[in-house]
């Protein structure tokens, strides 16, 4: 028997779903499918974010909706990258932060310091970008960069060592 669900059916199929405690739903149609798994997260959200999709395409919104209700995102936990051991000669320079290290002001710049760069205190020496932000992090000390040891663009963790140097 074939089954033809107009937006308003769809409507109302997704509140009493929503009012009801079934926890999981699935409607299959020729050209739609339509999974509901609830307390994945705020249902009341996915609804609105549904009914608010006026220009209205089924298979678009059902398999939409199966993606979003589907996906459930586990990050494993990142080991941090832990440099190698150095000479006890050099001053590790830690990130303050988590956050991506950039080694220039800007792409196609030239970056603040290399190896071998003589550095003063409060010359910035690299930047580390955080929710948008870019945070210049300045030497703290007159020092020769000996090793950088972040690639640029990479997110580093806090704590992490980004550069040794060699205090002068």
């Amino acid at each position: 028997m074939a089954m033809k669900l107009d937006h308003e059916d769809l409507n109302r199929l997704i509140e009493k779903i929503s009012s009801s405690d079934i926890q999981e739903f699935s409607l299959e149609g020729e050209d739609f499918k339509l999974e509901i798994k609830r307390n994945l997260f705020d249902q009341n959200q996915i609804t609105n974010n549904l009914l608010s999709n006026t220009s209205f395409d089924r298979q678009t919104i059902a398999s939409q909706k199966s993606i979003n209700e589907n996906v459930s995102i586990v990050k494993e936990p990142e080991t941090p990258q832990v440099a190698p051991p150095g000479r006890t000669d050099l001053t590790e320079i830690t990130s303050p932060m988590v956050g991506t290290f950039y080694r220039a002001a800007a792409p196609g710049e030239e970056p603040f310091v290399e190896v071998g760069s003589n550095i003063n205190v409060g010359q910035t020496i690299c930047i580390l970008e955080a929710m948008k932000l870019m945070n210049e992090i300045e030497s703290e000390f007159n020092a020769e960069i000996v090793e950088i040891l972040v690639e640029n663009g990479t997110p580093v963790e806090f704590g992490q060592v980004l550069m040794r140097v060699k205090q002068s």
